[in-house]
């Protein structure tokens, strides 16, 4: 057979120095066969494709290149880039550099935007005024479900002279009960409930006898209320929350207003208000005068109790819209308003109050009830005067279904703030 002649890419020994600098042959160190090395060189291949493609110049250029690297003994030529993936790498950096600060500025905004919800209602929280509310004797004992005891305070305590005379609240002096309503917020299921104490309610006050309910806290202050409403309900308060004049208006106005639908014309001198049969916003001035109003109403204290579980679920309603939660300064004197005029028990939690809040939101969107204590009488005559009096039967069912926590879904029989006794 004839040789078959070779090319430039076929497989041939590579000449291997020795440590001395003598090339080696085929056979050993003086061209021995045991230790032959062969290398295939396709490098002038991929060259020699290239420079067909990129013409005369190309090719001229990648060849002398291939002999320079042989020269120099390189392992491999680097293969050739196009310029547009040049351009293209070089473009990519920057905008990928401009994109990941843009990227950690929103995180940073997000973050902060973040702490802020939190930290609004913690700063606030601390500037709420706690006091001793733990009732003397024994207790009921704790049963399923949450009962606080939230109380409306006709406190002149912080308003100027110029705004007892703009509210129409005229000068009395201390703290006496607007307002009892008793908060349920279930464990289980069902709806939370706003059931109204009517202030003039006759109940057994211990030490005192028998009295009008809100005479407990003019006798023995928010201890000796809590103590009341546990006797007479056999339900164990889990804390208690109060609110007077100040925060009322404050509150409202810090929200721009509250959407109140008044049932009928109310012109009340008493309360500073004279206000339209209809559905309107209404500021703070006219928010407090809505809820104090007593005379211009024919269902007298229930009426204005209905009125204040009304106003409660609407300025909810509207604190915890976006309106309200995504404009940081409103946001902010919401949350610092409404501790202003705060009062809690020192053992009545954030997280106590914040039930509080919900329930009355849960009453805004029909996601609550809206209750008051069945009612026997309201005009029954007693040693302290014109009085309200309790169905007892049916007031001791409704306080058995809250203290076994049973799901209320409908309004009980009797709350509808009808007397059963006509």
């Amino acid at each position: 057979m004839t040789g078959r002649q070779t090319g430039p890419d076929d497989a041939r020994a590579i000449p291997q120095r020795d440590a001395r600098g003598d090339s080696t042959g085929s056979e050993g160190t003086e061209g021995g066969t045991a230790d032959e090395v062969y290398t295939v060189d396709v490098r002038s291949r991929r060259r020699d494709r290239s420079a067909r493609d990129q013409g005369p110049a190309a090719a001229a250029s990648t060849g002398s290149g291939r002999t320079e690297h042989s020269r120099r003994g390189d392992a491999a030529a680097t293969p050739p880039v196009d310029p547009a993936w040049e351009d293209h790498a070089r473009d990519d950096g920057p905008r990928r550099r401009r994109r990941f600060p843009v990227v950690r500025l929103v995180l940073l905004l997000v973050a902060a935007w973040v702490a802020f919800m939190v930290f609004t209602p913690l700063h606030a929280w601390n500037t709420v005024t706690k006091v001793d509310t733990t009732p003397a004797g024994t207790r009921p004992a704790d049963s399923k479900g949450f009962n606080y005891l939230l109380v409306g305070s006709d406190s002149r305590e912080g308003l100027s002279a110029a705004q007892r005379k703009e509210y129409a609240t005229g000068k009395a002096a201390g703290r006496r009960t607007d307002s009892i309503i008793l908060v349920h917020v279930p464990q289980g299921g069902g709806k939370p409930a706003l059931i109204s104490l009517p202030r003039d309610s006759y109940v057994p006050i211990p030490g005192h006898g028998s009295n009008k309910i809100n005479a407990a806290f003019a006798f023995g202050g928010p201890n000796l209320l809590v103590q009341t409403v546990e006797r007479v309900t056999d339900l164990h308060v889990d804390g208690y929350v109060e609110i007077g004049f100040a925060g009322f208006a404050s509150v409202v106005d810090s929200v721009g207003g509250v959407d109140i639908c008044v049932p009928f014309k109310m012109n009340d001198k008493k309360a500073g208000i004279n206000l339209k049969k209809g559905c309107q916003v209404l500021d703070g001035k006219n928010a407090l005068g809505y809820v104090r109003a007593r005379y211009s109403d024919p269902r007298g204290d229930i009426g204005r109790a209905e009125r204040q579980r009304q106003f409660l679920a609407a300025i909810m309603k509207k604190a915890l819209t976006p309106s309200t939660v995504l404009v940081p300064t409103r946001y902010w004197g919401f949350s610092h308003a409404a501790a202003k005029g705060l009062i809690v028990g020192e053992d009545t939690s954030m997280r106590d109050a914040s039930r509080v809040l919900l329930a009355m939101r849960a009453v805004s969107n029909d996601q609550g009830l809206s209750l008051v204590v069945p009612l026997s009488s309201l005009n029954y005559q007693t040693s302290a005067g014109s009085s309200v009096k309790w169905d007892t039967k049916r007031a001791k069912a409704l306080f058995t279904l809250l203290r076994n926590d049973t799901p209320l879904e409908a309004p009980p029989e009797g709350t509808d703030g009808k007397p059963s006794g006509g």
